[in-house]
C-alpha cells in the first residue's frame, strides 16, 4: 500500500487536486505500531515507497519521528485520525477545487451529499470544518472531530476544510481517493447548475430534493 500513496498523489496532481508540493497522506496497517506519512515539501510527483516517513507510535501516543525527517506539516491531524485504528486505514488530504469552491459559495456539503444517490450510497460526508489555518493543531483536532472519530471507529468517510480542502478517509489509499473523487463529481455538477446555497435550501426544506 505504500507504492499505492505515491499513485494516488501523482493522481491528485494530474486532477487539479494539489499542486506540486501540496497535500499530504498516510497509512497505519491492521494494529500496527507504525504510522507512514508522506515527507513535509517533497514534489508529491515523485513520491515512492523509500520517500515516505516510519513513524513510530507508542501506545501513550508518543510518536517517535526519525532524526531528520521532515513528515508533513498536518502530522497532528493524522495521528489523531490514525491513532485509534484497529484496522488498515489510510487518510488522504487534497485540495479538489470544485469542493473547495462550492464550500467558499456557501453550500453545505453533507446536504449537497445526501441528493445524489452516486455518493451517498458510498460516502458518508460529515460536517465541514471551519477557515482554520493549515498545519495547526487547532485544524487536526477541529478535522478529527468533524470525522466523528471515537477510539476505533470513525462517524464519516469525508470532510471539508473551508477555505483549504477535504481529509479523506479508507482503508486503503484508492479507498480514500475515491472519496474525493465522489465529492468533487457532484460539487462540479451542483457548480454547473448555477444552483445557489438558499435555493438548494429551500428545496431540502421543503423536501424537494430527498432522495426517494
Amino acid at each position: 500500500m505504500l507504492t499505492a500513496i505515491g499513485d494516488v498523489m501523482r493522481r491528485l496532481y494530474e486532477r487539479g487536486w494539489i499542486t506540486t508540493r501540496d497535500g499530504n497522506a498516510s497509512l497505519r496497517r491492521r494494529r500496527s505500531k507504525l504510522l507512514y506519512v508522506t515527507p513535509s515539501g517533497w514534489r508529491k510527483t515523485i513520491i515512492h515507497p523509500e520517500h515516505i516517513i516510519k513513524i513510530g507510535l507508542s501506545e501513550d501516543g508518543v510518536l517517535s519521528v526519525p532524526q531528520g525527517a521532515q513528515p508533513s506539516g498536518e502530522l497532528h491531524m493524522h495521528y489523531l485520525i490514525q491513532r485509534g485504528a484497529m484496522r488498515a486505514r489510510s487518510v488522504v488530504h487534497a485540495h479538489p477545487t470544485h469542493v473547495v469552491a462550492a464550500m467558499y459559495r456557501g453550500f453545505d456539503l453533507p446536504q449537497i451529499a445526501s441528493q445524489f444517490p452516486e455518493i451517498f450510497r458510498y460516502t458518508r460526508v460529515g460536517p465541514a470544518v471551519g477557515a482554520i489555518p493549515a498545519i495547526t493543531e487547532a485544524l487536526g483536532e477541529a478535522t478529527a472531530v468533524a470525522l466523528g472519530i471515537d477510539g476505533a471507529d470513525i462517524a464519516f468517510d469525508i470532510v471539508g476544510q473551508h477555505n483549504h480542502g477535504v481529509t479523506s478517509v479508507g482503508p486503503d489509499p484508492w479507498a480514500a481517493y475515491e472519496h474525493i473523487e465522489r465529492l468533487d463529481h457532484v460539487c462540479e455538477i451542483l457548480l454547473a447548475s448555477g444552483v445557489t446555497p438558499e435555493e438548494v435550501e429551500r428545496r431540502h426544506a421543503l423536501g424537494e430534493m430527498t432522495p426517494r
